[in-house]
């Protein structure tokens, strides 16, 4: 066993592992969407396995209340207003140099998401939204892309491999023991979710034990693609709730053919293509809109915005992020903002008052 390999011993020993697996996991690349909860436990579990390039999308920054659950992370991350995937990348050099790990600190939409999967393997869902999810899943379809979808909320949570149908090109569906391929997202939960109609973690509460268990069997199936041992994906839907200890797997394989899916058959990825995108998301579990309907050209001064914004209430900033507290007709909000305009407006989920706020105290 060669030396760069000795850390890798004890998973190597499973059978259908071995040398060439871990090699295969060295060469690989896989997109992690959103380092939260979800996210934060599937990194470090990929960076001690040895995957080779991780990249690390995530919108936002680390706040106290994250600490409970999002295992990458400490107080000082907190007081320092890092943004998650730069403290994540930070972390995890320090656990496996030889992973290549990229921080991106960008929202994920339709005009950047291909950018950013280029030359990926598998996308990990680390995402809390459906329509990030969505989007994620017409990546995965129209690219061939295995798709991890997992959620977590209360003491519940859920997870599906996506192995999606294309046109017979993919190593599933030209595997030896026949077509391997699965119900997309799409199959399986066609529309998004009527406003009000799922809970979040802010009117639910979330435990870490429920996250804990969604990401790490999202990492036991990106392993069994990433090595090779494609025929050991789980093929069914796992639901469960730890606080009333019910653990169920659905077969959902009928989906496809019973199913007119508007993704992985009628090939219409709206989410993708930007038709279904939305510029003002409402952020799950928090009192806050994230808008991104002003994108610059080139970066915006944090600190110089910061000084002029001092007048109005705290701030701070960096070359990351600048967060200001605003009091503004009797309400309290907090806007962050990165540096290509993009920003969080806490205290508020009307998108009209998030961008009145916004164009106040950033501009037009």
């Amino acid at each position: 066993m060669t030396e760069n390999l000795q850390r890798y011993h004890r998973q190597m020993l499973l059978p259908g592992f071995g040398k060439a697996g871990q090699r295969r996991l060295i060469d690989s690349s896989v997109l992690l969407l959103g380092c939260g909860a979800l996210g934060s436990v599937a990194a470090d579990l990929l960076a001690r396995a040895g995957v080779g390039h991780l990249i690390i999308a995530d919108r936002d920054c680390i706040e106290l209340s994250n600490l409970q659950r999002q295992v990458l992370f400490d107080e000082r991350d907190v007081e320092q207003a890092v943004p998650k995937a730069v403290a994540a990348q930070r972390r995890l050099r320090r656990i496996n140099s030889q992973v290549r790990v990229s921080a991106v600190v960008d929202d994920i939409n339709h005009t950047n998401i291909a950018r950013y999967a280029a030359g990926a393997d598998v996308i990990v869902d680390g995402l809390d939204n459906f329509e990030g999810r969505y989007l994620a899943n017409d990546l995965a379809v129209s690219q061939g892309l295995a798709y991890l979808y997992g959620a977590a909320i209360g003491a519940t949570g859920m997870a599906f491999s996506v192995l999606p149908h294309t046109a017979g090109k993919t190593p599933w569906e030209t595997h030896a023991d026949g077509n391997l391929a699965t119900p997309c997202l799409r199959c399986l939960f066609p529309e998004l979710p009527a406003p009000g109609a799922s809970p979040t973690c802010d009117t639910a509460g979330v435990i870490s034990a429920a996250v804990g268990i969604v990401a790490n069997y999202q990492v036991a199936e990106a392993l069994k693609v990433l090595t090779g041992n494609l025929d050991r994906v789980n093929r069914t839907l796992l639901e469960f709730d730890l606080w009333w200890n019910e653990i169920v797997q659905l077969d959902v394989n009928r989906a496809y053919a019973e199913a007119d899916c508007p993704c992985c058959k009628q090939r219409d990825f709206a989410y993708l293509d930007g038709k279904a995108a939305a510029n003002a998301t409402s952020l799950c579990g928090r009192d806050a809109v994230q808008l991104r309907h002003r994108q610059h050209d080139t970066d915006i001064d944090l600190p110089a915005l910061g000084r002029r914004l001092r007048a109005h209430g705290p701030v701070s900033a960096n070359e990351f992020v600048l967060r200001a507290s605003i009091q503004d007709n009797g309400g309290q909000y907090e806007i962050t903002l990165f540096p290509n305009g993009r920003a969080i407006v806490k205290g508020t989920g009307d998108a009209a008052v998030a961008r009145s706020i916004y164009a106040r105290y950033v501009g037009t």
